[in-house]
């Protein structure tokens, strides 16, 4: 069995409800066990023989057929989490976890970060690290102007969590 983490995007605004007893629920009937949800915003951890691209497919159908909501389930192991850890660029930075986020790319594919004038969005930043984009926002998510545009510009799909929310995910994928 593999320890997974399912990160769902966009669940719980804009008027896209889930709840996590109905996510956990669905979850288990696509064969996960030992489910567990996080916050309200569609994190799940859980274990299956299943490989994580056909968990990720299978938990994307079965929240479409179930509730009608069509997101895009990004799936991580446990030793991928506690890799995104352990490759923070900023280790000095996360004594306020909610200016340090990681953006869990959709896909494997390696973005460069060409296109993005780093002078433009300062102060805060972005680095791409293997699948994941790491950015650091001294002044908040809410006031960022680097996230929006550098994922539309780049052309970037994907999903984002602050660093309290990636650390309690590692340690609950840690614990089953």
């Amino acid at each position: 069995m593999t320890t997974y983490v399912a990160l769902l995007r966009g669940i719980n605004v804009g008027g896209r409800t889930l709840k996590m007893d109905a996510l956990r629920t669905i979850a288990a009937g696509c064969g996960c066990a030992g489910v567990q949800t996080y916050i309200q915003s569609g994190n799940v951890v859980f274990t299956s023989r299943k490989g994580a691209a056909r968990v990720g497919t299978e938990l994307h159908d079965a929240i479409l057929d179930g509730t009608g909501i069509d997101t895009t389930v990004v799936v991580r192991t446990a030793a991928q989490l506690q890799g995104v850890l352990d490759a923070n660029p900023w280790p000095d930075r996360v004594t306020d976890p909610t200016k340090v986020s990681v953006g869990f790319l959709y896909d494997t594919s390696r973005p460069t970060l060409d296109a993005v004038d780093p002078a433009t969005y300062a102060p805060d930043e972005v680095v791409v690290v293997g699948i994941d984009a790491y950015l650091s926002t001294p002044n908040g998510m809410g006031k960022s102007k680097l996230v929006e545009p550098m994922m539309k510009r780049l052309g970037i799909q994907g999903t984002v969590r602050n660093w309290r929310t990636v650390m309690t995910l590692a340690e609950m994928a840690t614990a089953v």
